[in-house]
């Protein structure tokens, strides 16, 4: 199975579609038929290009979300997966729009949405996109999943953009950054007004694994700001948190979170 680079390149991906937990560089090697050396090193640039990670724990390597980010961005929907009934009610039930963003690693990526709005200001960003995490409801709603120190350390590695690109809301520091997520740890859900940017809101809430308790996705409802005003942010969230928790009992029999 040896062939051209691109050849090889496109025999690791799939072969690592074929098992959720990971492969050794050995069996790759020895599935692609080629040496070991040149199996790390393609590994490696996969890796480094945001395709691949490699488990800290078993040294397996893995695929990322990522060509599933870009799949959604090709098909330009959803697809059809037991989580979207989920995010069509809701988006019917706040008139906004509602997104998933699936945990992968260190990363928070956008990977199915449901559009409420039928008329007037729409708000509908690409998907597939890395949630940001300092100054979106979605990074803050994760982050407070975390204790403090964690949820620096992400916020370190994925990196703060240029704050002339932010909201007038925004935080401004580190340490306002924290006192957000102590607020969104007290109520069990996060929000932002134009903090993203200019005009738009939004409130998030966190997925978990129905078995192990671990944080698996963020759920949020995004809109303008002259409708998701602070006060409908807050009336919202029940409705958030009963969809959060219907997901994540539906997580196991969806393709998104496995």
């Amino acid at each position: 199975m040896a062939g051209s680079q691109i050849e090889r390149v496109l025999n690791v991906l799939e072969s690592l579609t074929v098992d959720a937990r990971g492969l050794p560089l050995q069996a790759l090697a020895d599935q692609l038929a080629i040496p070991k050396s040149a199996t790390h090193r393609l590994l490696a640039e996969l890796v480094r290009l945001g395709y691949v990670r490699q488990d800290e724990q078993t040294s397996r390597y893995r695929l990322t979300t990522r060509l599933v980010a870009q799949g959604f961005r090709y098909l330009a929907s959803s697809g059809a997966d037991v989580v979207q009934p989920i995010l069509d009610e809701l988006a019917e039930q706040t008139g906004e729009l509602v997104r998933l963003g699936v945990i992968e690693g260190a990363r928070q990526t956008w990977l199915a949405k449901s559009q409420g709005a039928r008329g007037g200001l729409r708000y509908d960003p690409d998907m597939g996109r890395e949630a940001p995490l300092f100054y979106t409801a979605s990074g803050h709603a994760w982050l407070a999943s975390l204790d403090d120190a964690g949820a620096l350390a992400l916020v370190q590695q994925q990196g703060i953009a240029d704050p002339a690109a932010f909201g007038p809301n925004a935080p401004r520091s580190l340490d306002e950054l924290l006192e957000r997520l102590a607020l969104a740890r007290s109520q069990g859900y996060a929000w932002v007004s134009e903090s993203a940017s200019l005009g738009t809101s939004a409130v998030a809430a966190v997925v978990r694994h129905p078995q192990q308790g671990r944080v698996i996705g963020v759920l949020s409802v995004a809109g303008p700001s002259a409708r998701l005003t602070l006060e409908r942010l807050h009336a919202i969230a029940p409705l958030l948190l009963r969809a959060a928790d219907e997901l994540g009992a539906a997580s196991l029999a969806s393709e998104l979170f496995n």
